[in-house]
């Protein structure tokens, strides 16, 4: 019988990984179902790393994007050598140079049952802590039969809203002075930069100028904070700005990262197959605070509910040309130019 990990003990040197290389070739037998795992794992590029008990080892693709949540769209899945058993449990850093150089989480584990197992389609019904549904998988050609697609084919989770491939960023009204009933409405500072919303799914970023243009090559340094925020998904609003030494803001240039390019997050349009759109202003802000999104190139400036005068001093204080004043209990008009948003100079 042919040994199914001669291939993964091939790529691996056990005295410089980690991971569990076993000596002996796997028993093998016993039919399909049983336990599998999900790992997350930041090497060359994020990716995660399915794996089904099948035969006494795991089978193993590699997917770029993760598993879909919707039944709308394929991943691709790489089909990988097989892994042994103990890699169920397996988490750590596995060393630069090596084969699969990078650090490896465990993302979600449980049981699955097998519907269909051949040698290019593989159909799943998942059971985990944080991923459940069934799941095919099947050859897709090219590099010698290892591109596969994987596609949920049952309905998501009953609430979810696939991710909007588009959401116009929202305008505020030039206004003369603070609203006078300031106790109801929240406060930003005010930043001169290049407004943009970010899709963030699968640690992937794509990004979007306010006049619908596809920008997302023009910022490469805000890559990486897809990829921090995975696995989570989201639509964010913000602007691109830089902070030059003295605290000026400028629109930040296109091109690679000045160690003062920011993205300045604001607001949070979508998570996680729920649309925020239309919830009052002060829990979309509550929300994007819980994400805690900081980074080197990215952050969330603080906002100031119910204290207009002081947000107004603030912005004066830094240099900055006013504050933003948004209506607590306001809802997210995409593509508009609202009075429940009130753009104030600082004078």
């Amino acid at each position: 019988m042919a040994d199914r990990l001669e291939e993964y003990r091939r790529r691996r040197d056990a005295a410089r990984t980690p991971e569990p290389v076993p000596e002996r070739a796997p028993a093998g037998g016993g039919a399909a179902g049983g336990r599998f795992v999900i790992q997350q794992h930041h090497a060359r590029s994020l990716h995660w790393d399915l794996r089904l008990e099948h035969d006494g080892v795991l089978a193993s693709w590699a997917v770029p994007r993760g598993l879909p949540r919707d039944s709308g769209r394929n991943h691709l899945a790489v089909h990988t050598e097989d892994h042994p058993m103990e890699y169920l449990d397996f988490a750590g850093e596995i060393p630069r140079g090596e084969y699969g150089g990078g650090t490896m989480v465990v993302h979600d584990r449980g049981t699955y049952r097998c519907e269909k197992w051949r040698a290019d389609e593989v159909i799943v019904v998942l059971d985990g802590e944080r991923t459940s549904g069934r799941y095919v998988l099947f050859a897709a050609g090219g590099r010698d039969g290892r591109d596969w697609l994987v596609r949920r084919t049952d309905p998501p989770s009953p609430g979810w809203t696939s991710m909007p491939e588009l959401v116009r960023p929202m305008h505020p009204t030039p206004a003369a002075a603070l609203p006078k009933d300031q106790d109801r409405w929240g406060y930003e500072l005010r930043w001169d930069g290049v407004r943009a919303v970010a899709y963030v799914s699968g640690g992937r970023l794509r990004l979007l100028s306010d006049t619908d243009e596809e920008i997302t090559g023009a910022y490469p340094w805000l890559r990486d904070m897809a990829e921090a925020l995975a696995p989570t998904e989201a639509v964010l609003d913000g602007v691109l700005v830089r902070i030059d030494r003295g605290g000026r803001v400028r629109g930040a240039r296109a091109g690679r990262a000045a160690a003062d390019a920011q993205y300045l997050l604001v607001d949070l349009l979508w998570l996680e197959g729920v649309t925020s759109v239309d919830l009052p202003y002060a829990q979309r802000r509550e929300l994007l605070d819980g994400l805690a999104l900081a980074g080197p190139h990215w952050q969330t400036p603080p906002w100031f509910p119910g204290t207009g005068a002081e947000a107004l001093r603030t912005a004066r204080e830094q240099g900055l040309p006013g504050v933003v004043a948004k209506r607590l209990d306001s809802a997210y008009e995409p593509g508009r130019r609202s009075r429940r948003w009130q753009s104030v100079d600082g004078g």
